[in-house]
């Protein structure tokens, strides 16, 4: 069987915001609560990986980083134009409102309340 990541913990100051937020700008499912008592809100990113947002005091952000089909990509664009999240193709200038990244025909990066930072890449 290969090495493969089931799930991961995203700190947040609020988990179910956190989960919420993600879920709506990337497209996804919000599920329903797990772990003991309700403390994790997790979000299927695809058929084996859950992010599972969990509240810690002091949230201390990550970064994580998504490939994405060009549809999916401006399905994401065109979620974070909507709600105004600003975006940006550095992960130092996450607000610039641009798509050039460097490592892709078109990336984006952005942020949420915790100092999360998510990576958006797609090939075309």
């Amino acid at each position: 069987m290969p090495v493969t990541l089931n799930h991961t913990i995203v700190p947040a100051a609020d988990h179910r915001a956190a989960a919420r937020f993600f879920a709506t700008v990337m497209g996804l499912a919000e599920l329903p609560p797990a772990g003991r008592n309700g403390h994790f809100a997790p979000v299927r990113v695809n058929g084996t990986l859950t992010l599972d947002f969990m509240a810690v005091p002091d949230a201390e952000g990550h970064h994580l980083a998504f490939d994405v089909d060009p549809a999916t990509f401006d399905g994401i664009l065109a979620r974070l134009r909507a709600a105004d999240v600003p975006y940006g193709s550095q992960p130092d200038q996450p607000d610039n409102g641009r798509t050039d990244h460097p490592l892709c025909a078109r990336g984006l990066f952005f942020t949420d309340a915790d100092g999360n930072l998510y990576e958006v890449m797609s090939p075309a």
